[in-house]
């Protein structure tokens, strides 16, 4: 079972929508809009909630209008963040920022959402697909998006103790699926 946030998940959204599905349409929107505030409040710490809601408002207009540019064969999420963060540099240089701006092009796409990235994450998506809904949540909160233990047994309602166990076994069970697959 793929999340609604993964690769497989937005980029079938994307295909349905080019093909004339405006309930996928809407969905992916609603989507990516959560994912752009979360991208942008990382990369725009100082800025304003409505300088943060233009930006996000601009790339989804983006998106509108570029979408019939959408190769199928390609990942989605990596030709859309490519759209967000020349929106974010455009941002930058709109208000001054002219050397985050130059930062920002001088890299390559969003490490996050390049292709080799992507494949591997599609890759930890299947492994984890495996594991039971609680223990999948634990590896995503503490090994995937880095939260402390402390944080990952507040926000479950577990005990500190049962989040280490849970994560324990879930490696555990990875590690012999892997080995299972070798």
């Amino acid at each position: 079972m793929t999340t609604a946030r993964s690769e497989e998940a937005l980029k079938a959204l994307m295909l349905l929508s080019l093909d004339g599905d405006e309930a996928a349409y809407r969905r992916l929107l609603t989507i990516l809009r959560a994912l752009l505030v979360g991208y942008y409040s990382r990369r725009m710490a100082a800025a304003t909630k409505a300088d943060m809601e233009d930006l996000v408002q601009e790339t989804l207009l983006a998106l509108h209008s570029r979408r019939s540019t959408y190769d199928r064969n390609r990942p989605f999420t990596a030709w859309f963040f490519s759209i967000a963060r020349y929106k974010l540099i455009d941002h930058h240089r709109g208000h001054g920022g002219r050397k985050l701006a130059e930062i920002e092009l001088g890299e390559e796409i969003e490490s996050d959402f390049s292709e080799d990235t992507l494949t591997a994450r599609m890759d930890v998506e299947r492994l984890l697909d495996g594991l039971p809904p609680r223990q999948q949540e634990l590896i995503r909160q503490v090994k995937l998006e880095g939260r402390s233990v402390a944080d990952t047994a507040t926000r479950t309602g577990q005990s500190e103790s049962a989040v280490k166990v849970g994560i324990h076994r879930a490696l555990k069970a990875l590690g012999e699926r892997l080995r299972g697959a070798s």
